[in-house]
């Protein structure tokens, strides 16, 4: 199951980010993970909200060139290692990862790895076959 994912092109300067946040905050939208790539003079930063679609909104509302995105979230163990075997399988299947990031969930020993593939219906049949368990936005929050 993908997830839903903001994307926001942002320059890459001092208080940028702040403000992005700040202005989440004020609209009452939690955060629960973040990634920022960056360039020399900008960058991307990939979050997954509880709100997307008021997320996006509000960014494009002030200006901020944002999109929405679907990613894959997938239970992986909080172990050394403990995403080989998902990116793995996707290598093995022929599909291209684009980017990913990862953060601790609080059950217990498990992480949420986040992955960018060129193709989710494959993605998910391939994890599935390798009995990899997907998640949605609910197990999440």
């Amino acid at each position: 199951m993908t997830i839903e994912q903001v994307s926001v092109f942002i320059e890459n300067k001092t208080g940028c980010l702040v403000e992005i946040l700040t202005l989440l905050g004020e609209k009452n939208i939690n955060l629960r993970a973040y990634s920022v790539a960056e360039k020399t003079e900008f960058g991307i930063l990939r979050m997954l909200v509880d709100q997307p679609d008021i997320a996006l909104a509000c960014l494009k509302e002030q200006g901020f060139r944002a999109k929405k995105t679907e990613v894959l979230g997938v239970a992986i163990s909080d172990v050394p290692g403990g995403s080989v075997r998902v990116i793995q399988t996707l290598s093995e299947a022929g599909i291209n990862v684009e980017y990913t990031y990862a953060f601790v969930i609080p059950k217990a020993g498990q992480a949420l790895l986040l992955i960018r593939v060129n193709d989710n219906a494959q993605a998910e049949a391939a994890l599935a076959a390798a009995g990899v368990q997907t998640v949605d936005i609910e197990d999440i929050y």
